[in-house]
């Protein structure tokens, strides 16, 4: 799995013209699903958006979560970051995984931050959505799962 983490202090995704989800201050997470990938994956990114401390404490060094922030988390699916452009100019998504499971994992992803105690609202898997966001900072963070 990969995983997009933006730190925003306020973000949303609309799909048909409507707001779908909305945030405030935390993580906006654009995640996609690999194959191969399984709910360990899934489990490893979890634990890692609740825990990565890039929010600022109180001498404005980055030391505290979204947990300890107080912030809330809006997770998009996106299959386009397995996107492979090594060749060509059209981009290869064979690395994605089916829709299926990457709904699956999407899914569980989700559970995962929730049974954390954090605020999660969502996209519309498969939805076309309009995504926007104010990065704060900015703070952009790429991760993967662990390779197999």
């Amino acid at each position: 799995m990969r995983m997009v983490v933006q730190r925003v202090s306020e973000a949303s995704v609309r799909v048909e013209g409507e707001v779908v989800g909305s945030i405030g201050r935390g993580l906006l997470v654009l995640l996609g699903v690999a194959r191969g990938d399984t709910e360990s994956d899934a489990a490893f990114l979890a634990e890692k958006t609740a825990s990565l401390r890039i929010f600022p404490d109180h001498d404005g060094k980055m030391n505290r979560s979204v947990t300890e922030a107080g912030g809330s988390v809006l997770v998009v699916s996106q299959f386009t970051l397995y996107g492979d452009v090594r060749k060509g100019r059209r981009p290869s998504f064979d690395q994605a995984a089916p829709p299926e499971t990457a709904k699956q994992l999407y899914e569980r992803f989700v559970e995962m931050l929730r049974s954390r105690g954090l605020h999660v609202e969502t996209g519309v898997f498969q939805a076309m959505m309009q995504v926007h966001l104010v990065n704060d900072g900015p703070v952009t963070i790429l991760c993967d799962s662990p390779a197999r």
